[in-house]
């Protein structure tokens, strides 16, 4: 199966080596492309950057570098279903769409939940009035679906090639984590103002030099070394979920996304949300709320694939393993494929930061960059 792009060799193996494990070390292209090496990718530390930066200019990446976890950041995010009727269809998505606390929008295929948005929010406190004032505007009711377990979160998308899962279960990629700076987590729900500063700075990527993160460095008044161990303790506190390559799954040929929804009998959950999110292919999984009388299902697993064949090729096997804990019938789950991206912002992070920054000083480390 190809990807919608023509991807070299070189290029593929990188897609596939780093979409997680690209270390904090000054230099962090010197030891990928040596990792590379090892595994018979021939190329050097400065045709890896080149590499990387062609890939994203492409838009075969959305970004690279750290994939921030923005629930650990502060704030809140749901997700949110509600009906838009045909006649109004536009205009319910409009209002919608015109709140800036709405990140994500999708129409997906369902008889009456076709609109499905992410609400993020810097206070979880406002999660309902929020919602209050869609409702009053739009007219319709609105499902809010709050994480309450979270099972897998891990987006990766990979190509056939060097360095991709084999079929056996064998892992792929390259993880260098263990060369970056030795870091303990650290017991505090807040940030700093310099952490702040630092989410704020990586949100959106690295810059794509040989030394990505003196440059974050320099651009946020910090020094270099503060800023790669904060992002190595972030990554183990799971503020950070990865440091790597951010592909556009769309690029990838991944053009079929498949929410699949369970009424998963609420004793078996936990035993049942470990195993779905084992499947290589499991991008998300959760356990969400029902809502008696609309929306049945209290499971979430999402799917993604190249083909039509492909995806039902992997919901079938998320219903094989869910068959090893309980009796699925026909009317026990659902897969709702999106038909339209409606919306597509991204979490806003500033002010969900920023209601999270404590005003007591930078913290250790935090010291500004000597002049």
């Amino acid at each position: 199966m190809q990807p919608d792009v023509e991807l070299s060799e070189r290029e593929r193996a990188v897609v596939n080596a780093f979409q997680g494990g690209f270390p904090p070390v000054e230099r962090p292209f010197e030891p990928a492309a040596a990792a590379l090496r090892e595994r018979g990718v021939d190329v050097a530390a400065d045709e890896l950057l080149e590499t990387v930066a062609d890939l994203d200019e492409r838009g075969v990446l959305s970004r690279f570098g750290p994939l921030i976890n923005a629930q650990e950041i502060g704030g809140a995010a749901t997700l949110v279903a509600t009906h838009a009727p045909e006649n109004r269809f536009d205009e319910v998505v409009e209002a919608v769409n015109d709140r800036r606390e709405v990140a994500h929008n999708y129409e997906r295929e369902h008889p009456h939940l076709n609109v499905w948005f992410v609400l993020s929010v810097a206070d979880a406190d406002r999660v309902e009035p929020v919602l209050a004032e869609i409702e009053a505007e739009t007219g319709q009711e609105t499902y809010n679906l709050p994480k309450r377990r979270e099972f897998r979160v891990e987006a990766k998308f990979y190509v056939d090639g060097p360095l991709a899962p084999a079929e056996d279960g064998t892992p792929g990629g390259i993880d260098l984590t263990d060369l970056g700076p030795d870091v303990d987590p650290v017991d505090r729900a807040t940030l700093t103002p310099a952490e702040r500063d630092l989410v704020l700075e990586i949100q959106d990527g690295l810059p794509l030099t040989e030394t990505p993160y003196a440059d974050v460095a320099e651009a946020i008044g910090r020094k270099a070394g503060w800023v790669r161990e904060t992002i190595a303790r972030f990554e183990r506190e799971g503020k950070i979920r990865r440091i790597g390559v951010v592909p556009n799954h769309y690029a990838l040929g991944y053009t079929e996304n498949g929410m699949t929804v369970w009424d998963v009998p609420d004793d078996l959950v936990g035993e049942v949300g470990p195993a779905v999110a084992s499947l290589p292919f499991v991008t998300h999984c959760y356990e969400r709320p029902r809502h008696e009388g609309v929306w049945p299902y209290n499971f979430f697993a999402m799917t993604h694939g190249r083909t039509e064949a492909e995806s039902e090729r992997r919901i079938e096997r998320v219903r094989e393993t869910m068959a090893e804990y309980w009796d699925v019938g026909e009317d026990d789950w659902d897969s709702l494929f999106s038909t339209r991206i409606l919306k597509k912002t991204g979490i806003r992070l500033a002010e969900r930061a920023d209601a999270n920054t404590a005003a007591d000083g930078d913290g250790p480390g935090g010291d500004r960059r000597e002049p």
